[in-house]
C-alpha cells in the first residue's frame, strides 16, 4: 500500500466513512493498483469524504485526482489518483453495484485503523 493510499484512507476515516474496503487489484486490472472502496450516510456525507480526502492529498501530498466523477449527484463518487481509485457511495447504490464482488479475486488489504 502507498504513503498516497495511506493518507486518503486517514482522510476517508477522520471524515467517518463507513465500511471501508481497499482492493489490491493491480494483478487483475490495467488502469490502476488498489480500490479504496467506503461509504457515507447521505450524499452530503459522501461529498464530505470526497472533499477531504481532496483536500488532504492536495494539501499534503499536491497530489489532484486525475479524474473525479460523480459529485454532483454523490451516490456514487469516484476519484481517480491513478495507482488507486476511491469509490465513496451511499450504501444503497454500494449494495446495487456490490464491486466487492465484481472484484472478488482482488486480494483484501487490511485498513489501517484511523
Amino acid at each position: 500500500m502507498t504513503a498516497n493510499l495511506r493518507e486518503a484512507i486517514r482522510a476517508a476515516q477522520d471524515r467517518k466513512a463507513v465500511n471501508l474496503t481497499v482492493l489490491e487489484v493491480g494483478d487483475i486490472c490495467s488502469f490502476t493498483d488498489y480500490f479504496l472502496i467506503c461509504s457515507g450516510t447521505s450524499t452530503r456525507h459522501t461529498r464530505a469524504i470526497s472533499d477531504a480526502i481532496h483536500e488532504q492529498l492536495k494539501k499534503k501530498l499536491d497530489l489532484l485526482p486525475a479524474h473525479l466523477e460523480g459529485y454532483a449527484q454523490s451516490e456514487w463518487i469516484l476519484m481517480d489518483y491513478f495507482n488507486f481509485v476511491v469509490h465513496i457511495f451511499i450504501e444503497r447504490a454500494r449494495d446495487f453495484y456490490d464491486l466487492e464482488r465484481l472484484w472478488k479475486s482482488a486480494r483484501r488489504v487490511p485498513v489501517p485503523k484511523g
